[in-house]
């Protein structure tokens, strides 16, 4: 049988461990590599999720516990307690995390030691594949969704990796079953695999068995078709990365004008990695993308996130990630200290050390008498003018514009203000009629981050 070839070499000396439900397909994968480890210099342990969302989990991690002991292969176990998981996404979310756990070595059941783990394997296998394929074909997703399962490398929010591996990834389910028979495999049946409730129940109970009375091998053959497909996505990821399309700061992700499945496929890393936003669909990308032909200033907001459009593409944010800060007296923060307005470097003082504590740092200079006493600290408004260095007066909003300071960046700049009247913008340009003149008689001097024309 195929299922008896499985290529193990490229896991030789490495420490594997099997997600275990107690199920068929996760109990034949578990012995099998139980069966082979010595051959490999295979280090094997396994891990056990209990979600709490069936009558009986308990007692399907007790079988697997028991086995484990029994053949004397280490064992994790976790218990979703207090967590109230309701849905299969939420149940996937948290095996992720335990995954995580396990390749950073816990200490197991049945051994005291810590085991550890170069690879996470889990049992999904051939008709698991197809069943994936046509789901999100039937969701209408792009190619990136119909790769299939494939090994993977997982980041999680804390920068930790976790290799994720499928052994069984081209064994069918009868090739499975047969292994079971064969061998003696015990197993415990899941009964939710046998309702038809769920979407994918029903695609592996009546779909793929009327596709391959149909169409003999068609489990197969959506396997290749997913390979290829794979292929072909990680060209276009790779294309992305070479050609630098996408970068993301920390907190907004930048998306370079290009053709449309460079762009799309940049689009949904953005949405999907960094900002962790699952319910996107083909209309958001197509809005997306018709916005970096849009004008400069322009924006798009979905998913609780805004697009704007920029010079030479569009920026994605949180939508009001720049939170109301009020206003601060200008000569109350007239000290010459360090600080932070809003999230930004902002330092005024009457005098300014030739060592600058920011890098890219901008320093304006201004006459200090001029400034009114009303003057105060804050973000931009609604009817502010500012009158530039040099003269003309104009709304701040045209003044960002002919800039190039992007719409984005414009709710997050300090700048110093009477009233309506804008004297000085932190970090580009100070007014006019602040300007150090030969009557001058005290320097004042603003230092913040440099806002960069874009």
């Amino acid at each position: 049988m195929i299922f008896m070839k499985l290529e193990l070499a490229a896991y030789a000396g490495k420490k594997i461990c099997v997600a275990v439900s107690g199920g068929r397909d996760s109990m034949a994968l578990l012995h099998y590599l139980n069966a082979n480890k010595d051959k490999y210099g295979i280090r094997l342990s396994a891990l056990n999720c209990d979600h709490g969302m069936r009558a009986n989990s308990s007692d399907d991690s007790a079988f697997v516990k028991n086995w484990c002991k029994e053949h004397g292969i280490p064992l994790i176990c976790f218990k979703a307690e207090g967590l109230a998981l309701k849905t299969e996404a939420e149940a996937r979310e948290w095996r992720r995390s335990c995954y995580f756990s396990a390749v950073k070595g816990l200490r197991c059941n049945s051994e005291n030691e810590l085991c550890g783990a170069d690879f996470v394997a889990t049992a999904h296998h051939l008709n698991d594949n197809a069943e994936t394929v046509l789901f999100n074909l039937a969701r209408g997703s792009a190619l990136a969704g119909i790769t299939g399962i494939t090994d993977t490398v997982i980041t999680n929010s804390e920068g930790e990796k976790l290799n994720l591996i499928h052994p069984l990834i081209s064994v069918t389910r009868e090739e499975i079953n047969s292994y079971i028979k064969a061998n003696g495999v015990p197993f415990v049946d899941d009964e939710t695999n046998f309702s038809d409730a769920y979407t994918r129940n029903y695609i592996r109970n009546n779909v793929l068995p009327a596709l391959e009375k149909a169409v003999p091998d068609a489990t197969k053959a959506f396997f290749r078709f997913s390979r290829l497909a794979a292929e072909d996505e990680e060209f276009f990821r790779a294309e992305t990365n070479r050609r630098g399309i996408l970068s993301f700061n920390g907190k907004t992700a930048y998306i370079k004008t290009c053709e449309k499945p460079l762009f799309s496929r940049a689009s949904v890393t953005a949405i999907r990695d960094y900002f962790k936003k699952k319910d996107y669909t083909t209309l958001h990308i197509d809005s997306l993308f018709s916005l970096a032909d849009n004008s400069n200033g322009k924006k798009f907001e979905f998913l609780g996130l805004t697009a704007y459009k920029e010079e030479g593409g569009i920026s994605i944010c949180l939508a009001n990630s720049y939170e109301e800060v009020e206003e601060v007296p200008f000569f109350d923060y007239l000290c010459g200290n360090s600080s932070i307005y809003g999230g930004q470097f902002l330092k005024i003082a009457e005098k300014c050390s030739k060592k600058v504590d920011l890098t890219d740092a901008k320093i304006l200079k201004f006459d200090l008498d001029v400034i009114p006493k009303t003057a105060a600290i804050r973000f931009a408004k609604s009817g502010d003018k500012f009158t530039k260095f040099g003269g003309g007066t104009k709304s701040l909003g045209d003044f960002f514009t002919d800039r190039k300071i992007p719409v984005r960046l414009r709710k997050s700049i300090p700048v110093i203000a009477d009233g309506n009247d804008i004297l000085a913008v932190c970090g580009v340009e100070i007014s006019d009629k602040i300007k150090v003149t030969d009557l001058t008689r005290k320097v004042g001097f603003v230092i913040s981050r440099k806002i960069y024309d874009e």
